[in-house]
């Protein structure tokens, strides 16, 4: 009667551990990203304006601010910081970000962010619209509160902070995972303290990275609602190495969500620190694994006396000529983008297919290519046809190289008329 009494139980249980699987693959536990565009973002832009109509007053606070950012965003950029027309501005201005306003009947009080096109402000500013930037880093971001850590196992707090941060005056190229599909089972906090070089190989292969950064946050609270510590810590690798921390403190729970986006900022600015100083350098253990050389039957050998070359030999044993694959990042701002990217790289001599396995349109897809020997010479190909190429082994980032005109140009000798 006992055994008979435990059949039903232990199949609820298996039930319920099957539906809880399913449901952590199923739903979304987190953010998507905001902004990936790249745009140049400048904050804090205060106004104050006073107008006929509330209407009037807030619209002349945002022409107000065009101004102010596009001379500040032109010192910036080291182009003196002269204006320009209102007509101008509204073409680059691609966004405003209200990070405060008051709006009264006839006056406009707001602190704002302006985004600016990047590629129309550089032509404007006479200036790349490309700059060096490192290697796709996939991130992985930890928040530790009340002695549970969690990643994608459900939406938090520091994730949505993340998913706020615009990258484009970042020289980190992140890949910031959305927290949807199977985001939660392999980016978690147990994963984090696993040093095994072969499944972070699968996991950025899946994402397209090349390496993996780690911001943790421990949350301390010291009573409902009230003040909120958090210990922040910038991590970089599988083997979790401390980067840098710091320590920030808001008065209120209500403060949580600026507090978390002052320290993703902090975080931005350590990993892009020790990008230059060169600690986010290249780990070969991440790099995948030698092709294997091929082996030769020595029987086989004696065999191309008879007529049959050794690569005939070796063709027919299937160990070579069938090319390596190689993964493309490439910029999609519009479908004709993967139409001409596709045709490009099937032009090249030595490239046995082309094909993009993972589209984004008007942000970063992923193409597979077959290629007939090594990578560096796919690289140089690239660059040739005019690509920016960074990135090693079978995984490289292409970007559209900016075509500038020399500034030492002769006179024309002979002006024609």
């Amino acid at each position: 009667m006992r055994i008979r009494s435990l059949i039903p139980t232990l199949g609820g249980a298996i039930l319920l551990v099957a539906a809880g699987a399913y449901a952590q693959i199923e739903g979304g536990r987190g953010a998507a990203p905001v902004d990936s565009s790249g745009d140049f973002e400048v904050s804090g832009v205060a106004v104050d304006v006073a107008a006929k109509t509330a209407d009037a007053a807030r619209l002349g606070g945002w022409r107000l601010a065009q101004r102010k950012a596009w001379v500040q965003l032109s010192r910036r950029l080291g182009a003196g910081g002269a204006l320009v027309s209102d007509g101008t501005l509204d073409q680059m201005v691609s966004g405003i970000v209200v990070e405060n306003e008051q709006i009264g009947p006839s006056r406009y009080i707001a602190r704002l962010g302006v985004l600016f096109d990047r590629g129309r402000a550089a032509s404007v500013l006479g200036i790349s619209a490309y700059s060096d930037r490192s290697r796709p880093m996939l991130l992985v971001p930890l928040q530790i509160s009340a002695g549970v850590g969690t990643v994608f196992e459900q939406r938090n707090d520091w994730q949505e902070a993340w998913a706020r941060f615009r990258t484009g005056n970042s020289a980190i190229d992140y890949v910031r995972p959305s927290g949807t599909g199977a985001d939660s089972l392999l980016l978690n906090a147990g994963q984090i303290g696993r040093p095994g070089r072969g499944w972070w190989r699968t996991i950025i292969d899946q994402y397209g990275a090349s390496d993996i950064l780690i911001p943790v946050v421990r949350l301390y609270r010291s009573y409902p609602g009230g003040p909120v510590i958090g210990v922040f810590q910038a991590r970089h690798g599988p083997d979790n190495a401390l980067i840098g921390s710091f320590t920030l403190r808001v008065g209120s729970a209500a403060g949580l969500p600026r507090l978390l986006d002052t320290g993703v900022v902090r975080m931005d600015g350590l990993f892009q620190q020790a990008l230059r100083g060169g600690a986010l350098g290249l780990d070969p253990t991440l790099s995948p694994p030698p092709e294997p050389e091929p082996v030769i039957d020595p029987d086989a050998i004696d065999d191309a006396a008879s007529g049959e070359t050794l690569a005939e030999i070796v063709g027919d044993t299937g160990v070579a000529g069938t090319g390596i694959a190689i993964t493309l990042q490439y910029d999609t701002p519009g479908a004709t983008a993967v139409a001409n990217t596709e045709g490009l790289v099937r032009g090249i001599a030595g490239v046995r297919a082309a094909s993009t396995t993972s589209l984004a349109l008007g942000g970063l897809s992923l193409m597979r290519v077959t290629y007939d020997g090594d990578p560096e010479a796919l690289r140089k190909a690239l660059e040739l046809r005019g690509y920016q190429v960074t990135g090693s082994g079978q995984t490289l980032r292409i970007r559209r190289a900016p075509q500038l005109l020399p500034t030492n140009l002769p006179a024309d000798a002979n002006p024609p008329g």
